[in-house]
């Protein structure tokens, strides 16, 4: 049974052959016209530079940050240089993974186009399979690099060194995968407010100066941040979401680990199951995905894309949900499982189970009350409808309620995640709940993935000249796309927050602090400290905006002034020179709000000490939280309140159309929502994950007292009441009771 930990990597090498095959099938269809193929080599091109200056930047940061870990290693004792090393490669596995979208996605957006003259089946079936490329390297890469790892140090400082699972040596294997952890959600933050600031700096001045000024359509080929605008769907909504995801991801899977080895297990796996199990489930997540996409297809133009998407999903978290039952009876013993904390419950392999449950229910309620928010057709979106046929500040006040309304439903979803999972399993159960929940992170982004494919797809029809209907096909799928955006969104937001908790609570362990007290003043003002951080990196991340947006503006309407003929087609807008704005202020802007989350952390926990540090990843999380959920749903509910109107909308028992006064007011809304849902939004799951992976890697450094010495370990052990297998429930208990008992003691 052991061995079953060798089936992790080769279920991650699965998931990329299936790519690799996906890669093929989606560069082999037809690309269209040569206009068409022009325009999606600008913008292939636009994307490829941007890219390639935002890692020149980070490859400067990788190998500084890489140099202090190595050094942080030798300071410790059972610490490790060698963190080093996988913070690197979790770095370029998680840059890499945001490549793999962004070629795909640049090569499927035209091929959508052309497509979508066939018919709408054909065009979602181009776009998604796009989009699963991404999904399946992103999960290929993240359990392939993570079980490897898992593999290597675990023999190397455990099985070696006849070291204990639950000892001082697997706590030095698992160090070493929270660098991995580190370096890839480090680049997934820069990548993500990076490319949301090109992305929406070029979408902002393109809709702002042609939409509303000139009058002409989006994507229009007249505009001139028209290609900056498609090439920002690619490096923002793409790159820096694929990024985005392979960190959280990981994350996830470490917290579930860490927390695994605090438990005292008579498996058959030698006691290491708890910490391999949340592998597995991720692992098995890719294979579901894989056939969950096997789903997604419609059979005729009047068919539900929205409908398609959500059986494909529902179809694989089902199937993961009944092969982790299974797995989870086979991996965990027949006996109690007890948590190596004295405020942890016991609790069984059914409770590990139900923790799972748990997670993949948070996981589809968050989806639904997301959808429900962000949905064309639905009660929020039409009161913005409303509220714009009275002017822009209407619009603006309905979608800032709407954004705060949809923080209630999922905050209670959330704390019943929380609550219920902790009474089935402890702190694991929390931990193992957000595992359950990122599983399927596969199919989840192949979902996500295929909006901006579409988007991009509508572009090339638009500025192409394709006929009226492939245009129609593409925007039903753009859309759709915008809906499930916001809710992979809000998915991304719950997983993290369970994720936090749990790796919050590993931080609590590792620093030999045993509670957070807020009634010592110094912990109460790290939580108002901690509060504040995620209003001031959307403040950064949405004035880094505004500026290159403004810089966007007055471009483009120099060329309107400057280069006669634009307006009548008779000369060639520079795209090249708005394409290079958005690259040089991205790459500029990106800089303040990545520092934030990496430096504040160990300012307040070296300054200030463990439980300040403590206080302050509680205020993070909670804000954090509240901040991505009213800025995502925002965001999302202006974008489709917009595209309502040109399909045309009756408010007052008048149609209102593209063109009309309520639409220019929704445009006005949209703009708005842009870095909301774009930039800041999505930035804010990283920010709350990585701040707490800072305190996790330096909290051996400013841990309180010897709790982590080799001798206290090998204490807490107790020889004489170790578990075996062939112990009855009963003598279990009173074992495990024993343990605790010392623990407490000491």
């Amino acid at each position: 049974m052991e061995n079953l930990i060798y089936a992790v990597p080769a279920l991650g090498i699965l998931g990329l052959i299936v790519m690799a095959i996906k890669s093929s099938w989606v560069i082999k269809q037809p690309a269209g016209t040569e206009s068409m193929q022009e325009l999606a080599g600008h913008i292939a091109r636009g994307a490829m530079a941007f890219l390639k200056a935002e890692w020149k930047v980070l490859f400067y940061f990788v190998v500084i940050a890489g140099l202090l870990l190595a050094w942080s290693g030798t300071l410790v004792e059972n610490s490790s240089p060698v963190i080093a090393g996988s913070f690197v490669l979790g770095a370029f596995l998680s840059a890499f993974a945001g490549y793999i979208g962004m070629n795909i996605a640049t090569k499927a957006n035209v091929r959508t186009t052309e497509a979508a003259k066939t018919s709408l089946s054909k065009a979602l079936k181009v776009s998604f399979t796009g989009g699963t490329v991404m999904g399946l390297g992103v999960a290929g890469l993240a359990v392939l690099g993570m079980g490897t790892l898992f593999i290597v140090f675990y023999h190397a400082f455990v099985l070696s060194t006849g070291g204990e699972v639950n000892g001082v040596d697997m706590e030095r294997a698992l160090e070493i995968l929270a660098g991995f952890s580190l370096g890839a959600e480090s680049i997934a933050l820069f990548a993500r407010v990076g490319g949301g600031i090109y992305t929406k700096a070029a979408d902002v001045g393109a809709d702002l100066v042609g939409k509303v000024e000139a009058g002409i359509p989006e994507d229009d080929v007249r505009n001139p941040a028209t290609i900056a605008d498609n090439v920002g769907d690619n490096v923002g909504d793409v790159a820096g979401m694929g990024a985005d995801l392979f960190g959280s991801y990981v994350a996830t899977i470490l917290a579930s680990m860490v927390l695994g080895r605090e438990i005292i297990s008579n498996d058959s796996m030698g006691g290491i199951a708890p910490v391999v199990l949340p592998m597995v489930i991720a692992g098995l997540g890719i294979v579901f995905s894989i056939i969950g996409t096997l789903f997604v297809k419609i059979s005729n133009e009047n068919d539900s894309v929205q409908a398609a998407l959500n059986k494909g999903n529902w179809i694989s978290m089902l199937l993961t949900l009944i092969s982790s039952y299974f797995v989870i009876d086979i991996m965990l013993p027949e006996g109690s499982l007890v948590m190596m904390r004295d405020n942890s419950p016991e609790f069984t392999k059914m409770g590990v189970f139900g923790a799972v449950v748990i997670g993949l229910v948070v996981g589809g309620l968050m989806s639904i009350i997301t959808e429900y928010y962000t949905a064309m057709g639905r009660r929020p979106v039409n009161s913005i409808i409303r509220q714009s046929s009275t002017g822009h500040a209407t619009n603006i006040i309905g979608g800032l309620a709407v954004g705060m309304e949809s923080t209630v439903l999922p905050i209670l979803v959330l704390a019943a995640g929380i609550y219920t999972s902790f009474l089935s399993a402890g702190l694991y159960g929390v931990a193992i709940a957000a595992a359950g929940m990122m599983a399927t992170t596969a199919m989840q982004l192949a979902i996500d993935a295929f909006g901006p494919i579409a988007d991009n797809a509508g572009g090339i029809a638009e500025m192409a000249g394709c006929e009226k209907e492939v245009r129609e096909r593409t925007d039903i799928l753009d859309a759709v796309g915008n809906t499930t955006a916001a809710t992979g969104k809000g998915f991304a937001i719950a997983s993290a927050a369970l994720t936090a908790l749990a790796l919050f609570a590993a931080y609590v362990g590792i620093a030999g602090i045993h509670s957070i007290d807020i009634y010592k003043a110094d912990v109460l003002a790290g939580l108002f400290v901690g509060a504040m951080i995620p209003f001031i990196f959307s403040s950064l991340a949405i004035a880094a905006v505004g500026r290159a947006a403004m810089d966007m503006v007055n471009e483009v309407r120099r060329q309107f002034k400057e280069i006669p003929g634009i307006m009548e087609y008779k000369a060639k807008p520079e795209y090249d020179k708005c394409v290079e704005i958005s690259t040089k202020a991205s790459i500029r802007e990106m800089i303040a709000p990545g520092a934030i989350a990496l430096i504040v952390p160990i300012v307040v926990g070296f300054a200030f000490g463990p439980e300040v540090l403590g206080g302050v990843l509680a205020g993070v999380t909670v804000s954090g939280v509240l901040m991505g959920i009213f800025q995502n749903n925002a965001g999302g509910a202006w974008d489709n309140a917009k595209k309502s109107f040109e399909k045309g909308v009756e408010i007052n028992g008048k149609m209102e159309y593209k063109g009309s006064e309520p639409h220019k007011a929704s445009v006005t809304g949209d703009t708005v929502g842009d870095p909301f849902k774009d930039t800041s939004g999505p930035s804010m799951n990283i920010l709350i994950k990585l701040t707490s992976i800072v305190a996790l890697i330096i909290a051996p450094h400013i841990a309180e007292g010897p709790a982590h010495s080799a001798a206290e370990k090998e204490a807490i052990q107790v020889p004489d009441q170790a578990l075996t297998a062939n112990d009855d429930i009963e003598v279990l208990e009173i074992k495990a009771e024993e343990i605790v008992e010392v623990q407490i003691q000491q």
